[in-house]
């Protein structure tokens, strides 16, 4: 390392080179580095004439410097700094952001020019404009504060989610759109004749109203047909239209429907497959104005769609609509967000039904969209059960663990097209117990599950990754294992062995398959990852170790289960053509049960009351702290909680332990963390949400305090 004045700081191996030979050195090195580019500060500098202060929202993600930081705007800058406009200020913590010199430099968004400031001191000027194309105008800021608002979060946070990253050269190229075409025509009803109100919600639409659903999709192939037609109604009122869904395949199938109906350029795509660049230009077509509906995956919530007339979500209880990153906003809320500030259509379609749903329903707020029984019936596939008890088994189908009743299903399928089978998890045999004692089997090293890998290869642990060869059962010291749960790969290994002369496609995580032919094949697949078959659909499914699904320790275990065996029946061809499902679970509990019937809607109603009883969300807003338990009561104590709050808890989470994976937002390995349930009324979610806001921010801007995560309705509460 060398010091200030050049000289090494140890001691030399030979004397010091002279005055000359020193300086020659210098001007070498100088010369070999290449110059570094830098923002200029503009000391001294000359500022705009007209509004010389800019209003900036720092891009820091902090709770206790969640406001808007003032700046200097330099003549130079004037043209260029306009509000939604990227910038690079210099902020300090310590010295109050942009107000002063000095702090590193941070990008951040121009909210508003302004003619003075209320700091008193002199302002820090705009070190440098990233990007004169306003990004973040006044809509998009308004949404993301009503966002960070009901999350409790910060408004970068939200900004960061709804703002895509810079490619400078697709602000350069011009954007595709097609901003003088007129409106399209009013599509036709078509498939939603099936639906006795479905012809008069499009006709609305069209007409420049804005009607609120709920739809009940019929199972088939027609729902991307159907939700593409609502799109095109608002498109030909004159207004815009999102949709979002839970995946690209989704997504890719309704945009290929809006493309054959409204043609070319109307429209855009918003998902990850496009690529960064082109992703961009898609969005600053739309930001600009110049294409007015998005059909896009969970970050298309923000979408800026200007004179919005219709907002979708399809499938809202699938997991990949709440984004990850916090404040972890989930996009059917902020849909209902959007679609009452901008006063536009709403439609949440799926095969299933949530609780958010029905109480949507239940409260008026939306009006349901749903076919007769007879249609219903005509359409879904005939649904059979096969309970645990049931230990009937074909000696052929031994290999395959399939009872009876299931494996003649697929015999008998399998002589007219392609049969799907759900696997509730992916992998070989992702859990493995004593054969002997039926002890899970756990890794000596870290105490980690151990799981079968096929091949031969011995056994190996699922958190640290160590290979198990001779392994034995701590509790009876048995040397043979056993499998608690069959992945997919295991599973098509076993089919493949009990129907040898028939071909057997895995789809799942690390390859998932859109479509498959509409001929014979088994097609083996883990929820979420089914493909469509072509023609008709599937001639038959089986659905898999239900007890998995169902005996997840949270309140949504019933509503997720069936949700996922319903996504899979759709794809079934009619019972009329033969389409039979069969499902692996007790027959008597209330999912199974709904599934038989295809009554999603009564389903969620029942669960509907039955929260409302116990005072569970969406009945109620609530919000889960977690944390050190002594941070938790910090923040508990210190936030000015509604009056009508009640605080559940805290009691203590599971302990982590040190060779598993940390889970994110979750306690380190080896910590003590808990977690304390904040319950409200409706009507208090806002109040809770800013005073849980406003202790945290209290704690953040104290140094050394422990973090403590607080998470607004939080899904995983049973």
């Amino acid at each position: 390392m060398s010091s200030e004045n050049g000289r090494s700081d140890r001691p030399p191996a030979q004397d010091p080179p002279g005055g000359e030979q020193l300086a020659l050195i210098r001007e070498t090195v100088r010369r070999a580095k290449p110059p570094r580019a830098r923002p200029r500060t503009w000391r001294g500098a000359e500022l705009a004439e007209r509004d010389p202060v800019a209003r900036v929202l720092v891009d820091k993600g902090l709770l206790h410097l969640d406001r808007l930081f003032d700046y200097a705007v330099p003549a130079a800058m004037d043209a260029e700094a306009r509000p939604g406009a990227r910038v690079r200020v210099r902020f300090g913590a310590g010295e109050r952001g942009g107000r002063r010199e000095g702090g590193g430099l941070v990008n951040g968004f121009i909210v508003e020019r302004r003619a003075d400031s209320d700091f008193p001191g002199v302002l820090a000027p705009i070190a440098q404009v990233l990007s004169p194309e306003p990004v973040l105008g006044p809509g998009l800021l308004r949404l993301c504060r009503a966002v960070a608002d009901r999350y409790a979060g910060a408004l970068a946070d939200v900004v960061q989610l709804a703002v895509p990253p810079r490619m400078a050269r697709a602000e350069k190229a011009p954007a595709a759109g097609a901003p003088a075409a007129p409106p399209p025509r009013p599509p036709e009803a078509s498939s939603w004749a099936r639906y006795p109100a479905g012809p008069g919600y499009l006709r609305a639409l069209a007409e420049g109203e804005s009607p609120r659903a709920v739809w009940t999709a019929l199972p088939g192939p027609h729902w991307p047909d159907e939700l593409a037609r609502a799109l095109a109604a608002a498109l030909a009122s004159g207004r815009g239209a999102l949709a979002v869904l839970p995946d690209g395949r989704a997504a890719a199938r309704v945009d290929a429907a809006l493309t054959a109906l409204v043609g070319d350029g109307r429209h855009v795509l918003l998902t990850a497959d496009a690529g960064a660049e082109a992703r961009y230009r898609r969005w600053l077509a739309v930001n600009r104005g110049l294409v007015r509906c998005v059909v896009g995956t969970r970050a298309a919530m923000f979408a800026p769609v200007h004179d919005l007339g219709l907002v979708a979500i399809w499938d809202d209880g699938d997991p990949s609509h709440r984004d990850p990153r916090e404040p972890m906003p989930h996009a059917r809320e902020v849909l209902l967000l959007r679609a009452a500030r901008d006063r536009c259509g709403f439609l949440l379609g799926a095969h299933s039904g949530t609780v958010e749903a029905a109480q949507l329903l239940r409260t008026g707020w939306a009006r349901p969209l749903a076919a007769d029984r007879d249609a219903v019936r005509a359409s879904a596939p005939l649904v059979r059960t096969v309970g645990d008890g049931d230990e009937a088994r074909d000696p052929a189908a031994r290999a395959a663990r399939l009872p009876t009743l299931a494996w003649s299903t697929v015999r008998e399928a399998l002589r007219r097209g392609p049969v799907l089978v759900q696997v509730p998890r992916r992998g070989y045999v992702p859990r493995l117990a004593c054969d002997r004692c039926r002890e899970p089997a756990r890794c000596a090293h870290c105490s980690g599950p151990l799981e079968a890998t096929g091949g031969g290869a011995p056994p190996r642990c699922g958190w640290c990754g160590r290979d198990t060869p001779g392994w034995a059962c701590a509790e009876c010291g048995g040397t043979r294992l056993r499998g608690r749960v069959f992945g997919a790969r295991r599973t098509a290994e076993e089919l493949g062995r009990a129907f040898p002369s028939v071909p057997v496609r895995t789809s799942g995580r690390d390859h998932v398959l859109d479509a498959v032919p509409d001929r014979p094949a088994l097609v083996v697949s883990t929820p979420g990852a089914e493909p469509v078959a072509e023609g008709p659909g599937y001639a038959a499914a089986l659905l898999l170790d239900g007890w998995a699904l169902l005996s997840r320790p949270d309140l949504r275990a019933g509503e997720e289960a069936l949700r996922r065996w319903l996504d899979a029946a759709a794809l079934v061809r009619p019972h009329t053509e033969g389409g039979t499902v069969v499902v692996m679970a007790e027959p008597a509990l209330r999912p199974v049960q709904a599934l038989v019937r295809w009554d999603p809607a009564g389903y969620a109603r029942r669960e509907l009351a039955e929260r409302a009883e116990l005072g569970f969300p969406p009945v109620s807003r609530m919000a889960a702290v977690t944390g050190p338990p002594e941070a938790v009561a910090e923040l508990l104590a210190a936030a000015e909680l509604p009056s009508d709050a009640e605080v559940l808890g805290p009691v203590p989470l599971p302990v982590p332990d040190a060779g598993r994976p940390r889970r994110p937002g979750g306690p380190p390995p080896g910590e003590r963390w808990e977690r304390a349930l904040v319950r409200v009324p409706p009507g208090s979610g806002a109040a809770l949400a800013a005073a849980l806001r406003t202790a945290r921010a209290a704690r953040l801007a104290r140094r050394g305090s422990e973090p403590v995560r607080v998470r607004v309705d939080p899904e995983d509460i049973g």
